[in-house]
């Protein structure tokens, strides 16, 4: 009786310990998986920050060889913007509905194409045009990248994923000005043709590291009236308003980006080297500032976002309107470090936010409707402060007055956020 005793014993502790070794097998398996996710997701949107930044410096050489005007040139740099605006939520609407992986690859499969044509062109039109394409193919990544984000991660989990995979707008920006701004120095085609290749390589990592996911058309059990209509979706009071801030901000953003190089080379006479070298490590900060937000967004001010938001614009509209009382490098410099360092607490954390004010069913199409603000910002400014710079014989004064007051402005509004359901 004992050794049949034992036996059972022995049996249930080996059922027990096989149990437990499957169990960690298993979540091994999801833990490689998701760093896997992460990692693709995070180099695709290095990437396609790198490409939005890199623009500012190879402007300037193709200014040069085709006499371009700066209402030219930041006519090329806001069709970009128009192409991702116009894209952002139809986007967002299919990866909600045929799947975010299809849409990643599709996305990538454009910026790929259109990135390796823009070294090809030679004549204002050209670049007009394939910028405003590789702008289609950017508007398909970021709420596909927020499905992608629901669907594979805990509620608990997503701000702080959804920040982490966003400070790669720093990385994105050092890639640029490190790299690509050398790359620019040396010949600006070429350093298209690069970018093009790195394209490529996220194109394949999404496509053997991104899980398949199930379409919203496709899931059963879902009744008439669970579904959310695209048309609630879009007049959401809060999509509304993170849509405006979305625009204030990244006016400012972009609007500071956009013509930095341009500034900082004119009024201190630097080469584009040292300009990228300057905003290489601005950049660096950006990264920081991204991670930041999502430990303060978690830690700190959950559910007190709106005070983190507020003072971030104020210190910016403050630091804006630095840049045009001095005449100091090093300062100028340090506002411009302390411009990005807020302005991506912002945009990082109103990015983040809808992962917690909004249903997951309709992530895609809320982000996409979001960042369609976004890129309006992106298109307006650098257009916009390219026809105030010739109007103002050159001078960018008005760029950084006028920004200071976006910043003041959007940092009022998000006030009208309702944080409870």
């Amino acid at each position: 009786m004992s050794i049949a005793k034992s036996a059972l014993q022995d049996q249930y502790t080996n059922e027990t310990h096989q149990q437990t070794i499957g169990k960690n097998s298993v979540q091994k398996e999801k833990k490689r998986n998701e760093i896997w996710l992460i990692t693709a997701l995070m180099f695709g949107y290095s990437l396609l920050y790198m490409d939005k930044n890199m623009i500012s410096t190879a402007i300037i050489p193709i200014a040069e060889q085709y006499n371009f005007t700066t209402s030219q040139t930041g006519l090329i740099m806001s069709l970009f913007f128009l192409g991702y605006s116009l894209m952002q939520i139809p986007g967002g609407w299919l990866a909600d509905k045929i799947g975010y992986k299809k849409v990643l690859i599709l996305s990538l499969s454009l910026i790929s194409v259109f990135t390796f044509a823009f070294g090809f062109a030679g004549s204002l039109i050209l670049f007009i045009l394939i910028r405003f394409f590789a702008g289609v193919g950017h508007a398909g990544y970021p709420p596909s990248t927020s499905k992608s984000i629901a669907e594979n991660f805990t509620k608990d989990r997503r701000t702080f994923i959804q920040s982490l995979i966003l400070s790669t707008s720093g990385i994105g920006g050092i890639l640029a000005f490190l790299i690509g701004a050398r790359l620019v120095d040396w010949n600006w085609q070429n350093a298209y043709y690069v970018v093009g290749a790195l394209f490529v390589i996220a194109l394949i990592l999404v496509i053997f590291f991104v899980p398949k996911d199930t379409p919203a058309v496709k899931r059963k059990g879902e009744s008439k009236q669970t579904q959310t209509s695209f048309k609630s979706v879009i007049l959401n009071r809060n999509v509304l308003t993170l849509s405006i801030v979305m625009i204030l901000v990244n006016m400012a953003f972009y609007g500071n980006m956009s013509w930095l190089p341009s500034f900082l080379k004119a009024k201190f006479s630097l080469s584009i080297s040292t300009v990228g070298t300057i905003l290489a490590i601005n950049a660096v900060g950006g990264t920081i500032a991204s991670l930041l937000a999502g430990i303060l967004l978690t830690k700190f001010f959950a559910g007190k976002e709106k005070v983190l938001f507020l003072s971030s614009s104020i210190l910016s509209a403050v630091a804006f309107a630095g840049l045009v009382l001095t005449d100091s490098l090093a300062v100028s410099i340090g506002l411009l470090y302390s411009l990005t360092f807020f302005i991506t607490i912002i945009f990082v954390g109103v990015f983040s936010w809808p992962h917690k004010i909004l249903p997951e069913k309709v992530i895609g199409s809320s982000v996409g409707i979001i960042n369609t603000g976004s890129t309006l910002g992106g298109f307006i400014a650098p257009m916009t402060f390219g026809a105030l710079i010739s109007l103002a014989g050159g001078s960018f004064s008005i760029v950084f007055i006028s920004l200071s007051v976006v910043m003041v402005v959007a940092g009022v509004i998000v006030l009208a956020v309702k944080t409870k359901q």
